[in-house]
């Protein structure tokens, strides 16, 4: 597994060198499984992804979170945008060590009059370019890469202005094989990120986490299945262990309750990332659910 960052000015050729560096890994002997997270696969106009920082932020938001789930599937992860800002490659960089893949950056170095140019040539043919007030901000804004900085190395640099780019260009080579060389304990050119204890650690509550929360919902689910099927009506379902009751004014079907359950966990990721963590025990994660479960039906019966 391994990730690339592809970095560089907008219309300096990033795309091909993307498209290039992909190619070249499933041709190579071991065969690579790659694949290119790019702004296109969300359906998003280009110049809408970058008319205001909440617009900007929210794609780098989207490009994150698909790669931190495509890094442990066991294939070679390109990043395909401008990934401009070092800070972000910093969060892409730790992406990768939390995962203990590789990592790189293919910097497309090409001077602003071409990267204008370029995006000229791609509106007058009616392709997708970016609008002048946004290309120049984004040039502006444009934090070159430093292989001195451990997020911005190794660092393979492209000239596609000079040189172009394709399959037998150097740096593409060099990058195949620095992606695809088998690593043992005499190589010393090739670096594994390790993630480090507290990332071990985070990973691991995290999981376990998720864990005693799907457990625990499920629980709950099958307390009330069971009390609504020993026949009549009831108006509550009783859970002990001093858990508060769920009151219910109606029958309530096992699709409703998965629906509810799906929801409920999905809102408690969703909520952990900017509020309370996740519960830990199942004691809590069962409260949680069933005050979220009298919320719903108190809603739904008044």
């Amino acid at each position: 597994m391994a990730l690339v960052v592809i970095c560089g000015q907008p219309c300096s050729g990033k795309s091909i060198a993307a498209v290039t560096l992909a190619e070249t890994l499933k041709e190579s002997e071991t065969k690579q499984n790659v694949r290119i997270i790019d702004e296109a696969s969300f359906h998003l106009d280009r110049n809408q992804n970058y008319a205001n920082m909440p617009a900007e932020k929210n794609l780098r938001g989207k490009l994150r979170s698909d790669v931190d789930r495509s890094v442990s599937r066991g294939d070679i992860v390109i990043v395909d945008s401008l990934n401009s800002i070092k800070g972000y490659r910093y969060e892409l960089w730790c992406i990768a060590r939390a995962a203990g893949i590789r990592y790189c950056v293919v910097y497309c170095d090409v001077d602003e009059a071409h990267c204008r140019q370029w995006n000229k040539e791609r509106s007058d043919r009616g392709e997708d370019g970016y609008d002048d007030g946004i290309f120049e901000d984004l040039v502006r804004r444009f934090e070159k890469p430093e292989r001195r900085n451990r997020w911005d190395s190794p660092l393979f640099e492209l000239y596609p202005s000079r040189e172009g780019i394709d399959k037998s260009s150097p740096v593409i080579l060099e990058a195949v094989t620095y992606l695809t060389k088998t690593v043992d304990s005499k190589t010393q050119d090739v670096r594994i990120l390790q993630p480090s204890i507290a990332t071990q650690a985070a990973r691991f509550s995290e999981a376990n986490s998720l864990y005693e929360l799907d457990r625990a919902t499920q629980e709950i689910i099958n307390a009330i299945v069971e009390q609504q099927s020993l026949g009549g009506a009831i108006s509550r379902v009783t859970l002990g262990n001093e858990l508060p009751p769920i009151e219910i004014s109606r029958p309530i079907g096992l699709p409703e309750l998965r629906r509810l359950r799906r929801t409920f966990v999905k809102l408690m990721g969703q909520s952990s990332l900017s509020g309370p963590p996740l519960p830990t025990d199942a004691e809590s994660a069962k409260r949680r659910f069933v005050d979220y479960l009298n919320r719903e039906f108190g809603g739904n019966n008044a």
